[in-house]
């Protein structure tokens, strides 16, 4: 069993790289125009933003909508790293997702002894909080927002992608992992049985922080100016929707989840008149027939398991025939 999970991670790897690979070759010889490299950029940005969030909704199950606080504050960071204080971008990079992460350790522990409505409702009002803050501060250009070099590539965006990815399901799979799970899925029974529901709430707050403040210096750095504007709390009502039209749960549905939801929304901005009502009618279509979202709490790893199975075993079952 050991052996085939380990086969299975390094396939996904090099699926990944020859994925990586072959859109490499498309940027590089220009047969990727702008407007698909831009849609893919964000894909690419929106993943992150829907994983990280799923660490905290979907495995540890605290009802969190202020996770563009912590994309504004890496997006910020990152960019007063580059833009007055010149560092490099890989560092820029990491310095915002630290002081997101400071910043989920700081309003995690005294938040998240709150619980459902409540949890919501103080992480909203933190995301509006940092989004204020940055309207009123002139070294970052207040409300008129602040210019940012053009740094994010492929590549960086790739690397930051599967690390995001590669770090948060081995963290699923683990001790604390399974520990944040417990605490999803029953957190009276969980304190009862010894584990620390507070830590690993927090834990996984600030591990979901550190990833949006990286998506966050993507963002900045792909689209030239950032305003605080761009935080709003609707920004996070769209991460929310990733995660829950995907399926609570499911790292695979917040991924696709956040493709379709990115690629209908990037080609539906042609019409401003109906493209709210076009997007808000596929979320309601798909959650009055798929209540439990996309995958549900499956991955798409399962999917093939059973239908593995299903071969092997000579039925749809997995049973055996008589002779």
């Amino acid at each position: 069993m050991q052996r085939k999970r380990v086969k299975g991670f390094w396939l996904s790897i090099l699926l990944a790289i020859a994925f990586y690979a072959v859109i490499q070759y498309l940027i590089s010889f220009s047969m990727l125009n702008t407007f698909y490299e831009n849609t893919l950029y964000f894909i690419c940005i929106n993943i992150i933003l829907a994983v990280s969030l799923h660490l905290v909704i979907g495995i540890t199950g605290q009802f969190s909508i202020g996770h563009a606080g912590f994309l504004a504050v890496g997006a910020y960071i990152s960019a007063i790293c580059t833009m007055k204080l010149e560092l490099p971008f890989s560092v820029a990079l990491i310095a915002g997702g630290i002081v997101a992460a400071i910043a989920g350790l700081v309003v995690g522990i005294p938040s998240l002894r709150l619980k459902g409505d409540y949890l919501a409702i103080a992480t909203l009002g933190f995301g509006e909080i940092i989004r204020i803050t940055f309207l009123n501060i002139d070294y970052v250009g207040g409300a008129s927002g602040m210019q940012v070099s053009h740094m994010t590539d492929w590549t960086t965006l790739f690397v930051c992608l599967l690390i995001t990815i590669i770090v948060i399901i081995n963290f699923t799979n683990s001790t604390h992992g399974r520990a944040c799970i417990s605490v999803r899925e029953d957190e009276i029974a969980a304190d009862a049985m010894g584990v620390n529901t507070t830590y690993y709430k927090v834990i996984a707050f600030v591990l979901g922080s550190f990833f949006a403040g990286i998506a966050g210096g993507l963002y900045a750095h792909n689209f030239y100016i950032i305003q605080p504007t761009n935080f709003g709390f609707l920004k996070s009502f769209d991460i929310l929707i990733f995660v829950v039209l995907g399926g609570l749960g499911s790292m695979s549905g917040a991924v696709i989840s956040a493709i379709l939801l990115t690629i209908v929304s990037t080609f539906l901005q042609d019409y401003p008149e109906t493209r709210m009502i076009i997007y808000s009618l596929v979320l309601i279509i798909v959650m009055i027939y798929r209540p439990q979202g996309l995958m549900g709490t499956k991955e798409i790893t399962e999917l093939f398991k059973k239908k593995r199975t299903g071969i092997e075993g000579g039925e749809p079952g997995g049973k055996h025939t008589a002779a």
